[in-house]
């Protein structure tokens, strides 16, 4: 393992589903994997490396761009626990943030403490998950257990408050780490020129003040215009009605869900990447982002290309860049980059309450340095 100069390096630590897994499930017995042909058709390498994408997911056009990290994503995942259990063996998301802990333990061992925690407190953080919570444990059946014990409004309401948890437990892992840095900083400093122990009182009020580094989540595409969906559930060729009610009940409260979090805090740490209207673009006019269909997935079978894996035998189109989905469920790399434009240069209609750029050009470039505490 190694570790980028401090002053280069812009911590970028990923979480959640098969849209930003960049191959964690590789190495998973599970279902939820794509590390066989024709995955990664068009990646640098030409060969599969478990992205559910023809190239390059979302992490990697933003980390091109800006940063380097850790991904500890898995395909099939959702919010709750029991979302995926089809596919066995996935990483979720309590088992994502407890190998966030021991990567911040085992850079703090290459690094030092001091360091490890300035890594990670100028993190940016992008958590993407949702999606498999309808597809694949509310609908993923007819009268699913879920549907059973929620009727839809009620079962967003309890995904909300579910995310909202996982949330604040990812604020206080980076919080954590932070933390840690700045007493070390501050025992060697007081260690060094015998301060009084007023100086205790200055360290837990700094820390106090310092909320957690900047998270960036993703809401819910439009599920009901997937190419699998319109396979499975389009009556009249059009986005099924139900999903897309799903989708238009979970965003709003998502959003909403931020707002009140960024207000308790007292600062935005959680900015929101609006990517069902990103999505609805390509889908409601292709042929303006240059795609010749956002109906029919490039790797599949059947009806829009959208039943069943991509794989070695499935339909495989001949010009990738035509199309807004690479399989039945996930977006082209051509999609994927016009979805990473707008998180970094997107208008509030798309980025709130502000983009990407912005956020790390805002975003101060140093702890609290005890050395200027005055006397």
């Amino acid at each position: 393992m190694t570790v980028a100069p401090l002053a280069e390096a812009r911590a970028f630590f990923v979480f959640g589903d098969s849209l930003v897994d960049s191959g964690n499930n590789n190495y998973l017995a599970t279902t939820a994997r794509a590390d066989a042909p024709p995955y990664g058709i068009d990646y640098p390498t030409r060969r599969p490396t478990g992205r559910f994408s023809n190239g390059l997911n979302i992490p990697d056009i933003i980390r091109h761009k800006l940063l380097n990290g850790a991904n500890f994503a898995s395909a099939g995942i959702g919010i709750l626990n029991d979302t995926g259990i089809q596919f066995l063996n996935i990483i979720r998301m309590f088992r994502q943030l407890d190998y966030f802990e021991e990567y911040q333990r085992r850079v703090s061992s290459l690094i030092g403490a001091q360091k490890a925690g300035e890594l990670v407190n100028k993190a940016l953080v992008l958590i993407t998950v949702g999606g498999n919570d309808f597809v694949n444990n509310y609908y993923l059946v007819p009268f699913s257990a879920r549907s059973r014990q929620f009727s839809l409004p009620d079962y967003v309401k309890y995904l909300i408050s579910e995310y909202r948890k996982l949330l604040m437990v990812i604020r206080s892992l980076v919080n954590f780490a932070e933390m840690f840095a700045l007493i070390n900083s501050y025992f060697i400093y007081i260690e060094h020129f015998l301060r009084p122990i007023y100086m205790v009182v200055i360290i837990f009020q700094r820390l106090y003040e310092l909320g957690a580094r900047q998270v960036l989540v993703t809401g819910t595409g439009p599920l009901g215009c997937l190419p699998a969906e319109l396979a499975m559930r389009s009556t009249n060729g059009g986005c099924s009605a139900e999903l897309q009610r799903a989708v238009a009940l979970y965003n709003p409260q998502l959003m909403e869900m931020i707002q009140g979090l960024n207000s308790e805090i007292g600062e935005n740490v959680f900015i929101a990447a609006n990517t069902q209207q990103m999505h609805m673009d390509f889908i409601s006019d292709p042929q303006a982002y240059g795609f010749t269909t956002s109906k029919i997935a490039c790797c599949g079978q059947g009806p829009n290309n959208g039943l069943g894996l991509c794989t070695v035998l499935s339909n495989l189109c001949p010009h990738r860049d035509h199309y807004a989905f690479w399989d039945p469920f996930h977006p082209s790399e051509k999609a994927n980059k016009i979805i990473v434009q707008q998180i970094m240069s997107g208008s509030i209609q798309y980025m709130t309450p502000m983009n990407l750029t912005t956020l790390l050009a805002n975003r101060y470039n140093s702890l609290f340095d005890p050395v200027n505490v005055k006397d």
